[in-house]
C-alpha cells in the first residue's frame, strides 16, 4: 500500500502559502535597498536644506563696508549656547581666497577650494586631513544688500552627526518591513484559506460519495471546478451502470450454465441405472460437481470486486449476528459456544456483501472443525482493522498453512467440497489491500487473523 505523505507537504494551501511567502520575501528583500536609498536621499536633502539655511544666515549677517566684507564678531550660535547646533562656515572671494571663517571651523583642516564659476550652488562631500567626512554646501553670491559682490559662502556639517540618525532610520526600516511582511503573510494565509474553502467543500462531498451518503457531487462550486465535478459525476454514473451490467451478465451466465449442468446431471442419473456404467457415471458426476463449484467460485469472485471510487464502513455486530444465527441452526447438534469481543459500534472498511461472504466462509470452517468453542475478536489498531476468528479444533500444521490458501487445496477430506472457500476469502482480502495470517490459537486450534487497511 502506498504511504500517505505528510499533510503539510501535500496541502494545496501550504504549497500556495509557501510560494507566496517566498515571492513576498524576495520582494521585500528587493524593496529594502530601494527604500534605504529613498531614506538616504531624503536625509541628504534635509541636510542640504539645513546647510542652505546656515548659508542664508551668514549672508544675512554679512556687510560690505568700503568694498570690504565685514562680519559680526560673534555669530548667534556663539553668542547663545542654547542653540541646537553650531554654524560652521567660511567665506571666499572669487579667486578662492579665504576671507572669513567661523570660530567653529578653525579646528577643521578641510582642503576645500570653492570655484566661483557661476553654477549658483553645490552640495557635496569632503574629507579633512584627519579622515573625517563632511557635508559641504557652497553657494555663490554676486549681490549683497544691493551692492555688487562676488563671494562663495561655504557651510558644512560632519557626516558623523547624522550616522546615529541614519542607523536609527535603517533599524526602523528593518522593523517596519518585518512587521509588514508578517502582516502580509497573515492576510495571505486568510485569503488562501478563503480561496481553498471550495476545495474543502468538494473534498467533503467526495467523502460522502465514498461512504455512500450521496450519489453524486453537487453543482454548488466555483465554475473553475464545475468541469471536474461533472466529470466525476459521469465517472460515478458510468461505474454504477457498468456494475449493474456486470451483475446482470453474471446472472445471465449463471442461468445459462444451470441448464447444461442439469442436463448432464440427468444424463448421469439415467446412465447410473446400468451397473456397467458406474465408473463413467462417477467420473461424470464428479466433473459436473467440480464445474458447478468452479463456476460458483468465479461468480463470487467477480461479484465481490471492490469499487475503485467508493469506500465502505460496515457495522460488524448486526452482520455477525445474522451469520451466527444461521450457523447455529446448521450445527445445532454440535452446540458450539461462541465468544465475541469487540466494540459495539466497530465498523469494517469492506463492502457488506464481500464481508458477508468472507466471514461466512471463515466461520463455517470454524464451526465445522471446532470441538465446541469458537472465539471472535475485532479491534482497530495502527496497522488497520483486525478480525480474528479462533477455534479449538485440530488446527493447521505449520508446513501446510500456505497450501490451504491456494484454490482447490483442502486438509479435511472427510467433508465434501472443492476447497474454494478459503481461496474466495483470500481473493476478497487481497482486493481490499488486506492481509491474512494463519497461526495457532491458545484454544488449541487455528487462528485466522485478517487485517484491513483503514480508509483515509
Amino acid at each position: 500500500m502506498p504511504t500517505r505523505k505528510n499533510n503539510k507537504v501535500s496541502s494545496l494551501r501550504m504549497r500556495l502559502m509557501f510560494g507566496a511567502a517566498v515571492t513576498v520575501s524576495l520582494f521585500m528583500l528587493a524593496l529594502f535597498p530601494a527604500l534605504k536609498q529613498v531614506f538616504t536621499v531624503a536625509l541628504e536633502e534635509s541636510i542640504e536644506q539645513r546647510l542652505a539655511a546656515d548659508a542664508s544666515a551668514l549672508i544675512s549677517a554679512a556687510r560690505i563696508i568700503n568694498g570690504q566684507l565685514r562680519m559680526p564678531e560673534k555669530l548667534p550660535d556663539e553668542e547663545f549656547d542654547i542653540l541646537p547646533a553650531q554654524q560652521t562656515g567660511m567665506i571666499y572671494d572669487n579667486k578662492s581666497n579665504l576671507l572669513w571663517r567661523s570660530s567653529s571651523s578653525k579646528k577643521i583642516k578641510l582642503n576645500y577650494q570653492p570655484k566661483y564659476d557661476g553654477r549658483g550652488h553645490e552640495f557635496l562631500r569632503g574629507t579633512d586631513t584627519d579622515g573625517r567626512e563632511y557635508f559641504i554646501y557652497d553657494v555663490e553670491v554676486d549681490l549683497l544688500r544691493g551692492k555688487s559682490a562676488d563671494f562663495s559662502i561655504v557651510t558644512m556639517q560632519p557626516v558623523s552627526d547624522y550616522k546615529v540618525m541614519y542607523a536609527s532610520l535603517r533599524q526602523q526600516l528593518y522593523v517596519w518591513l518585518s512587521f509588514a511582511l508578517l502582516l502580509l503573510l497573515g492576510f495571505l494565509w486568510l485569503g488562501l484559506g478563503w480561496g481553498v474553502r471550495s476545495l474543502r467543500g468538494l473534498s467533503a462531498e467526495l467523502d460522502e460519495v465514498e461512504t455512500g451518503k450521496r450519489t453524486a457531487l453537487s453543482d454548488e462550486h466555483p465554475r473553475e471546478l464545475l468541469r471536474l465535478t461533472r466529470s466525476l459525476n459521469r465517472l460515478l454514473e458510468s461505474e454504477r451502470q457498468q456494475s449493474e451490467r456486470y451483475r446482470h451478465s453474471l446472472d445471465d451466465l449463471a442461468h445459462s450454465l444451470k441448464t447444461p449442468l442439469a442436463v448432464l446431471q440427468g444424463v448421469g442419473e439415467v446412465l447410473s441405472v446400468n451397473p456397467d456404467n458406474s465408473e463413467q457415471v462417477h467420473t461424470l458426476q464428479g466433473q459436473v460437481n467440480r464445474m458447478s463449484q468452479q463456476i460458483s467460485y468465479q461468480l463470487q469472485r467477480a461479484s465481490l470486486r471492490k469499487s475503485g471510487l467508493l469506500r465502505y464502513q460496515v457495522k460488524l455486530k448486526p452482520l455477525l449476528e445474522s451469520l451466527l444465527g444461521a450457523l447455529d441452526k446448521v450445527y445445532r447438534d454440535k452446540g458450539v459456544v461462541v465468544t465475541q469481543n469487540f466494540a459495539e459500534e466497530l465498523r469494517v472498511p469492506v463492502e457488506q456483501g464481500a464481508l458477508l461472504e468472507l466471514l461466512g466462509n471463515v466461520l463455517e470452517n470454524a464451526y465445522r472443525l471446532c470441538l465446541s468453542e469458537v472465539r471472535i475478536r475485532a479491534c482497530v489498531t495502527a496497522a488497520g482493522c483486525e478480525l480474528i476468528v479462533e477455534d479449538d479444533g485440530p488446527g493447521v500444521p505449520m508446513h501446510q498453512r500456505e497450501r490451504i490458501l491456494q484454490r482447490g487445496e483442502r486438509l479435511d477430506t472427510q467433508y465434501p467440497g472443492q476447497g474454494i472457500g478459503t481461496a474466495v476469502v483470500k481473493d476478497i482480502i487481497d482486493s481490499y489491500g488486506g492481509q491474512l495470517f494463519v497461526d495457532d490459537s491458545d484454544l488449541g486450534g487455528a487462528q485466522f487473523r485478517i487485517v484491513f487497511p483503514l480508509n483515509k
